[in-house]
């Protein structure tokens, strides 16, 4: 399963690890986005590639067609979305289970370069200008800039998203926010956000990337209501038909605004996007044969390889291909729930952790397709190695001035230890017998019991059947401890509302960082601010005050060394507690699609909305008789 990480839309979490690429973009300080002079773009440490007026981004397609259907199922959804169902069509509160892609009807004041680690640019707005001490940010807006009802975006639609989302947002807006101290629309066309001065070098790529919201629209209309009444937008596509729980079309506005400029030009060329939702993948599978789904992104190894093979394929009607994955770190990982006093103690997350064999898994379920993950991080340079080099040596120390260190922080990263691949490696389950016994649990009848005669309940919760076959092993081997373990699938909003309130023993999780972690994207997965905070991804519940200090060291990094070196220190500190269970990551995308499309490569490095990128061949599209 996946979760988009907007950290932000994105920014964060779902939504990483390019720093690998740092060579090509050369440290700089914060003073390099200079103060009192109107700029086209940030970066947080690195120099923009695109220069002002760019015509377009290299990644995007000017020429390319227009028009057709794109039908898929999305691998990635930010804030309360649900790749699974709907029920609302509001997608910023913490209530009910919205679509994906609602933010593709929205602009914002500045957007992502896709092609870049860290690099925003001006789309609402004209320009930026950054006050001296660096607590104000001036946007001065594009006066073209309309809604989809013809009427004008200005600087009051902005100041009231900005305070509406800081009060009422879900809360991987809201915390953001925090830093920023007041909004004011200075006239119709600029806006200032203030921040307190406690923000990160990276706040502002992270709010200046939000979705602005109507504030004519809302005067009306209760911003937290559960409704599917589509909101006013202003972006590339509005939301067409649909049908809850069922289906969602995206229908490309012809007029809009921003159609001929840089941030926008040879994008979204689509005439309908179209989600069909499915409560099963083997349905969606089904539903791709039958050309019903048109593109699709295979997450199950064992289908990858034994199911491919219907007429379609056989005929080259379907293609099937392997793009490789974004430069953003990756974070596969069940996440015992801390708030369940059992799973406090390390012994037993360990335990529970050496009973999952990643090296019989791969071998058996799934075709040698992954590698093993160690690390929150995995697949970029965050991921720490070897024992700390001198700058993370040197951050450790002074760390150590006032918080108490994990044993081990000055010594080898830590690894899983590796199985033997028999599926019941022996020495593995004596250790975490030891384990177990050493937090308290002993054997009572072939069920482990602490001392007041409770059971060591375990239940994994998962949302699709999939995971029976995955997870029913590690169900097995636990049992086999004597730990009461369990598998529960629930139907996607249960799912979501359980996560929502932390109301679980274990959930599989999988999260995609930004290329560049923000601290607010951190905090939101780590931090002792959203420990109690339901809607935040904390779900473990980890609340230590060492790593809100690595945290805060993250978001007053100046350049990338800097910010590499809390990273990695981070990175130490999360393999030491245990809290995860990293599993399992890829280097690839697995793709397969209807041979009736067009797409530019490269793609870009560090993300891939394929809705956006890709544009529909018509000759191609008669050939299958699906014009």
């Amino acid at each position: 399963m996946s979760l988009g990480f907007p950290v932000n839309r994105r920014r964060f979490l779902a939504l990483a690890g390019g720093i690998a690429a740092s060579a090509a973009f050369p440290p700089l300080g914060r003073a390099d986005n200079p103060s009192g002079v109107a700029l086209h773009g940030l970066s947080a440490f690195g120099d923009l590639k695109y220069p002002p007026g760019f015509e377009q981004f290299d990644y995007a397609s000017p020429d390319a067609p227009t028009g057709g259907t794109f039908n898929f199922q999305p691998g990635y959804w930010f804030y309360n979305q649900n790749v699974q169902t709907f029920n609302t069509m509001n997608s910023f509160v913490r209530r009910g289970d919205a679509p994906p892609r609602m933010e593709t009807c929205f602009d914002s004041l500045m957007v992502d370069a896709w092609d870049e680690p860290d690099a925003i640019y001006c789309h609402l707005a004209d320009s930026v200008t950054i006050s001296e001490d660096r607590n104000r940010y001036t946007f001065t807006l594009k006066r073209e800039a309309r809604w989809h009802d013809g009427t004008p975006i200005t600087a009051h639609d902005v100041a009231f998203t900005y305070r509406t989302l800081k009060e009422e947002g879900h809360p991987e807006l809201q915390l953001p926010l925090s830093v920023v101290e007041k909004v004011v629309a200075e006239d119709d066309w600029r806006v200032v956000l203030i921040f307190d001065g406690t923000q990160s070098a990276q706040a502002i790529l992270t709010i200046a990337t939000y979705p602005v919201l109507s504030k004519a629209w809302y005067e009306t209309r209760e911003f937290t209501a559960s409704t599917l009444e589509p909101p006013l937008a202003s972006g590339p596509y509005r939301v067409g038909d649909f049908s809850p729980g069922a289906y969602i079309e995206y229908e490309r506005v012809e007029d809009y605004w921003a159609r001929d400029i840089g941030t926008a030009r040879g994008l979204d060329q689509f005439q309908t996007v179209r989600f069909e939702f499915f409560q099963e993948r083997q349905a969606g599978f089904e539903a791709f044969k039958k050309g019903v789904i048109t593109w699709r992104e295979e997450y199950t190894s064992k289908t990858w390889v034994t199911e491919y093979v219907f007429p379609a394929i056989e005929e080259g009607k379907v293609l099937k291909h392997l793009f490789p994955r974004e430069a953003r770190p990756d974070m596969q990982a069940p996440a015992p729930n801390q708030r369940r006093e059992r799973f406090k103690d390390r012994n037993v997350r360990d335990a529970i952790a050496l009973c999952f064999d990643f090296e019989w898994t791969n071998a058996n379920l799934f075709y040698g397709a992954y590698e093993k993950s160690h690390s929150a991080f995995e697949g970029s340079d965050y991921v720490a190695t070897g024992t700390p080099d001198a700058n993370e040596a040197a951050l450790i120390e002074t760390l150590s001035r006032d918080h108490d260190l994990p044993e081990g922080i000055n010594g080898e990263a830590y690894l899983q230890p590796q199985s033997d691949g028999s599926g019941r490696d022996r020495s593995r389950l004596r250790a975490a017998i030891g384990l177990l016994n050493d937090a308290g649990w002993e054997n009572d009848g072939g069920m482990l019991r602490n001392a007041a005669g409770e059971t060591l309940d375990a239940e994994i919760l998962v949302n699709a059947s999939v995971f029976e076959r995955i997870y029913g092993p590690w169900v097995e081997t636990m049992r086999s401890l004597g730990i009461n373990a369990s598998l529960r699938v629930v139907d996607p909003a249960q799912y979501q509302a359980r996560l929502t309130s932390f109301d679980f023993d274990i959930a599989g999780l999988h999260l995609v960082w930004t290329a560049t972690p923000t601290s607010s994207s951190l905090e939101n997965v780590f931090s002792s601010k959203t420990a109690a905070e339901e809607g935040s991804r904390n779900w473990t519940g980890t609340a230590d005050p060492l790593i809100d200090a690595i945290i805060a060291e993250i978001g007053r990094a100046e350049n990338r060394e800097e910010h590499r070196t809390a990273m990695r220190v981070l990175d130490r500190v999360l393999r030491l507690r245990r809290d995860w269970i990293p599993s399992w990551n890829s280097a690839n995308h697995r793709v397969a699609y209807w041979d009736m499309f067009g797409f530019k490569e490269p793609k870009p490095d560090y993300f891939w909305p394929v809705e956006r990128l890709w544009w529909f061949d018509r000759a191609k599209a008669e050939t299958l008789g699906k014009a």
